[in-house]
């Protein structure tokens, strides 16, 4: 099982943009220009992993901080237009635990 590191962790929901549909078949291209732009920013991608539903996808994402994760997504948003994003910051059942232990 993959124990995630010291950073902070997060779960990115996208959605195809009209222009991301419109070159639906250069979307692996995309991902791994997106896995490139994290390692610039100090990230790390996890996964992406293409979904059925209300999204078209998920990425795992491990950041320095929000400010990292930040620049990553409006930078990739930016250049690319391909997706729009939504971004949940997840917390590990021991983070959870210890915060859960310190409420008053």
């Amino acid at each position: 099982m993959y124990h995630w590191s010291e950073m902070a962790h997060y779960i990115i929901l996208w959605k195809f943009t009209d222009e991301g549909l419109k070159s639906v078949r250069e979307s692996t291209n995309r991902s791994e220009s997106f896995k490139s732009m994290t390692e610039k920013t100090g990230c790390k991608l996890i996964g992406t992993y293409y979904t059925m539903g209300m999204y078209d996808g998920v990425s795992l994402i491990e950041a320095p901080d929000d400010a990292a994760l930040m620049k990553t997504l409006l930078s990739f948003e930016s250049e690319k237009g391909s997706s729009r994003t939504i971004t949940l910051k997840a917390f590990t059942s021991e983070e959870t635990a210890n915060i859960l232990k310190n409420l008053p």
